[in-house]
């Protein structure tokens, strides 16, 4: 362990590959799922950032969490997955272009329902049974008038 000038643990580290439950655990309580962007799944797999192979310790700072996927797509389609000095994960493609951050998906509100009901109403929007129901009666289409509603530039 590595400790800070206050005595808070800053480091934890073991000395083989795998990841030992203490800081397994620490790791799912930092990263609370894949830290892929755009993914988040819950469950996911330990990731040493820099290679155990290449003399990368089992350390909470060189590891990261990704679900299964996006683990596969870092060891063997060429992803690649870096910390920088900020503590950010930053990711790249196999051809090497950063991958975008994502931002996180929008809050869900305590009564979505009735969150929908107030949208609508602000926009004048009269929602029933019978809304989505075609207007059809059964007559033949007018192939032409639907180009011309269709087609941008039909006329």
């Amino acid at each position: 362990m590595r400790h800070a000038a206050d005595g808070q643990v800053v480091e934890v580290g073991a000395r083989t590959r795998t990841i030992p439950p203490a800081i397994r655990r620490a790791l799912h309580h930092r990263d609370r799922g894949c830290r892929f962007p755009g993914c988040g799944l819950r469950f996911g797999q330990g990731h040493h950032i820099r290679h155990w192979a290449h003399g990368g310790p089992t350390t909470l700072s060189n590891l990261a969490l990704l679900c299964r996927r996006h683990h596969r797509a870092v060891h063997e389609e060429g992803y690649q997955v870096d910390r920088h000095p900020d503590g950010e994960l930053r990711f790249r493609r196999p051809d090497g272009r950063l991958l975008p951050e994502v931002p996180p998906p929008a809050a869900i509100p305590a009564d979505p329902v009735q969150a929908l009901r107030a949208r609508h109403d602000a926009q004048g929007l009269r929602i029933h049974a019978r809304t989505a129901s075609p207007g059809w009666l059964g007559e033949r289409l007018d192939v032409g008038w639907a180009i011309d509603v269709m087609h941008p530039l039909a006329g």
